[in-house]
């Protein structure tokens, strides 16, 4: 779930930026003012001093910009039935106008953001017009400027309508709907449906589900709901309820991909003779041989966001092979283990990464193929090849951490964590924050 609260300057900055760059060259439709053609219009600078936002409950928002000044260039022609040449350029400046423009936002099919224009106010204090000196007198005579500025007027609306359609609706679906994280899992933030709008606020819910590339499976769970605090005072509240990261167990588990494999190679000392202390029989079935102990997950881990931490409770099973010497794989015995791992989660450069470490954990013997043994020594060294390869291995993965989604050439900076009882994550965006590049 995302959040905007009132909009902040650096909003209306990023959408002034956005319709200058996108607005300057764009082209206007002619008209003819007595008897003479207006035509290829072009608008050569679109300076806007000052830009409002604000919402309109359950309909979208208000775009009003006041002071506007418009600069245009174009060809002129006078009607005439001669054949005779005469036509030549024109620069006008409207100076003075304000614009008000009603947006409905909405989502489409995929989950990608719409937006519609369905209202347009403009005014226009003045125009000036500077043409050659064979019609200027046609100018003043006549009056054209006033008539100018109402052309102008009435071609206003139409023109943002088709700037909104072929500018706005494209910078507003850049955010995308997914992305691929790695080569087994992508990250899903299509919308889930319509924005929600109040008098202050804009409400957007996402999908966040992390899926499996190759094959994607529905989670067997579904997302709580979750509620953001009603502090007004930044810019963007986004809220991740535990339901992304237990999607992302899933969909590892899913693609066959919680499966690590601890080697000789790893550690050198792992092999039959360095168990034979706990496991006296070992040595003699399979003298000094390497070992591969493979380390699974039957279910995806769960985890519960609570107060003050992130709690997972993972059940693994810890095969243990030894090698034999045409690189067949003889099978040992298998452990069942339990523990609790506690994650911290931070940001860093966009991104959501964590890190976990857990308690002791506890092994029971789930088959043995080598004659009963008791487990208790085993699980000290157990304990420390988890802490030493497999929790670092994990960490790592962790540490490339997940993009959160965000409007193109909008950085985020410095972002703050913090964890409600709603079992969720907030993340906090100051308005000066937000940088266009």
């Amino acid at each position: 779930m995302k959040r905007w609260a009132s909009p902040k300057p650096v909003a209306s900055q990023l959408g002034m930026d956005v319709l200058q760059q996108k607005l300057t060259g764009a082209q206007l439709p002619g008209f003819k003012a007595f008897g003479v053609k207006f035509s290829r219009m072009e608008i050569t600078s679109f300076q806007l001093p000052s830009m409002r936002i604000s919402f309109i409950p359950n309909v979208g928002l208000t775009v009003s910009i006041d002071q506007v000044t418009i600069k245009v260039h174009g060809a002129w022609e006078l009607d005439l039935s001669t054949k005779s040449d005469c036509s030549g350029d024109f620069d006008l400046t409207v100076f003075g106008m304000s614009l008000s423009v009603d947006l409905s936002l909405g989502s489409d099919e995929s989950g990608s953001p719409t937006v519609l224009p369905f209202g347009c106010n403009t005014y226009i204090g003045g125009v000036d017009v500077h043409v050659s000196a064979f019609i200027d007198w046609l100018i003043t005579v006549f009056d054209i400027d006033s008539e100018i500025a109402r052309e102008i007027k009435n071609k206003i609306c139409p023109a943002v309508y088709d700037a909104a359609v072929k500018y706005l609706y494209p910078v507003l679906q850049n955010l995308p709907a997914a992305a691929r994280l790695n080569k087994v899992v992508g990250f899903d933030y299509s919308l889930t449906g319509p924005p929600a709008e109040t008098s202050d606020n804009l409400y957007v819910n996402v999908k966040g589900e992390i899926f499996g590339l190759l094959r994607r499976f529905t989670p067997p769970f579904s997302p709580r709901p979750m509620y953001l605090p009603d502090d007004q005072n930044l810019m963007i509240y986004i809220a991740l309820s535990d339901y992304l990261f237990n999607s992302a167990w899933f969909a590892y588990q899913s693609a066959g991909k919680l499966v690590f494999n601890v080697t000789n190679e790893m550690i050198p000392k792992l092999n039959t003779l360095y168990f034979s202390f706990l496991i006296p029989q070992l040595e003699k079935l399979y003298p000094h041989m390497p070992m591969k102990l493979k380390i699974t997950s039957p279910s995806a881990p769960s985890v519960n966001l609570n107060p003050g931490n992130v709690r997972l409770a993972p059940v693994l099973e810890i095969q243990a092979y030894a090698l034999l010497p045409n690189a067949s794989l003889a099978p040992l015995f298998l452990l069942k283990l339990t523990t609790e791992v506690f994650a911290e989660v931070s940001l860093h450069s966009n991104r959501i990464v964590g890190s976990v470490k857990c308690n002791r954990v506890q092994i029971e013997l789930e088959h043995s193929d080598v004659g009963p043994f008791s487990v208790t020594l085993m699980a000290f060294t157990l304990n420390t090849i988890i802490s030493t390869t497999v929790l670092p291995k994990v960490n790592e993965i962790l540490s490339k951490g997940y993009p959160l989604p965000s409007l193109q050439d909008v950085q985020l900076k410095n972002l703050v964590l913090k964890q409600y009882k709603c079992s969720c994550y907030s993340l906090r965006k100051w308005a000066a924050t937000c940088e266009m590049h």
